[in-house]
This record gives C-alpha cells, structure tokens and sequence, in this order.
C-alpha cells in the first residue's frame, strides 16, 4: 500500500468517529457480532461517505486489511468490480468471520461479479459454515434478481447441498439455505416444481 493509500485509509478511519452509535456497537456485542473495533456505524452513513471516494482497487484492500467492521463495509462499497478478481474474493471470503460482512459484502460487490454463480457454487461444497453460507446467500441474491445461472446438473447439487444444510446445527447457515431455495422457487414453475420434490425427503420439524 502506497503512501497516499495509506493516508486515505486512516482520513476514513478517524471519519468513522463522527458516525459513532454506541447503542448500536453495543446491540451487536450483546447479540454475539463482535469486531475488534466497531463504531456502529449505520449502512446509509457508510454509503454517503463512500460516495464522496472513487472506485479504486488499492484503496479497497487496505481498507478490506483494517479489523474495523466500518472499514471491512466500505471496502465492499468501493472495489471496483471489473478488477475484483476471483482468487482475491475468495480471500476476502475466507477472512470474513461474520455473517454481516458477509451479507453486506454479497449485496455490495459478491452477486454483481460475473464469476458470482461459479464461486457460490464452489463455497456450498465447503465444510466451513461460513463459505457455505456465503454461497447460498450470494445464489439467493442472484435467484432474487431474476437470474438463472445453474445448469441442470447444477440444480441438482445446489438443492441437494441446500436441503442438507437445513439440517444444520448453525441457525444462519440454515436460514441462508433456505432464501436460496425460496428465491430458486420462485424464478419459475420448472423450479418451484424441483424445489418442491427436493424439500419432500426431508420433515419441516427437521430444519425449523
């Protein structure tokens, strides 16, 4: 990282102390979201700010490489998706230990990318909870946005990883599981129809 990277780093860094929201830092803590530093910064306040930087790679990583949650949210704001390459979003994955960042991170740059059906395929074959529910949480967002990126092999291996992990002792993995089979139902009668018979080998009881 350059000197004048770095520099914006930290002019973003002690901006994020005008947005504190010490009631909202503190509700995560006490629901169990815990970062190393956490301003509580809400989504609208990070996106004003970012809109004031351009799109630039550089600045991203060295905002992404910060254990601040402000800055790991403004980083997914301001990649430029055309040189976002996919080795680095799956580090970026790896890296990412809660399910905001993740969440956001996928609504902000993972469901845009034009690699995002091959790498979300790739994360729900993980054995680590968190990738698998970066992929289904990356394949909802593109089944919500009308896309049907599987071929039929695909929705065979999509279903049967999403039907097992409602099954799973982690309650967001189980929840991300099920929004991507929900908006996979709902891309068309084909797949509302192989949803159904994929969901009949398992109990309700069972996921719930």
């Amino acid at each position: 990282m350059n000197k004048d990277t770095n520099n914006r780093v930290n002019e973003i860094k002690r901006s994020f102390r005008l947005l504190m929201n010490g009631v909202t830092a503190q509700s995560m803590r006490d629901k169990g979201i815990d970062y190393h530093i956490n301003w509580g910064a809400s989504l609208m306040h990070l996106r004003e700010m970012a809109s004031e930087y351009p799109q630039d790679c550089e600045l991203a990583q060295g905002l992404w490489q910060e254990n601040v949650r402000e800055c790991k949210i403004m980083a997914t704001m301001l990649m430029p998706k055309e040189d976002f390459a996919f080795d680095t979003a799956m580090q970026w994955i790896e890296q990412t230990r809660t399910t905001e960042i993740a969440d956001i991170a996928t609504m902000n740059l993972y469901c845009h990318l034009p690699y995002a059906a091959e790498m979300a395929m790739s994360l729900i074959k993980k054995e680590d909870e968190m990738l698998r529910h970066h992929g289904f949480t990356i394949l909802s967002r593109l089944f919500t946005n009308g896309e049907a990126v599987l071929e039929a092999q695909e929705v065979e291996i999509f279903l049967n990883k999403a039907v097992a992990a409602l099954s799973d002792a982690n309650s967001s993995l189980r929840r991300s599981a099920w929004n991507s089979i929900s908006h996979f139902a709902d891309l068309n009668e084909e797949c509302h129809i192989a949803a159904q018979n994929a969901l009949k080998s398992i109990k309700r009881d069972d996921w719930l």
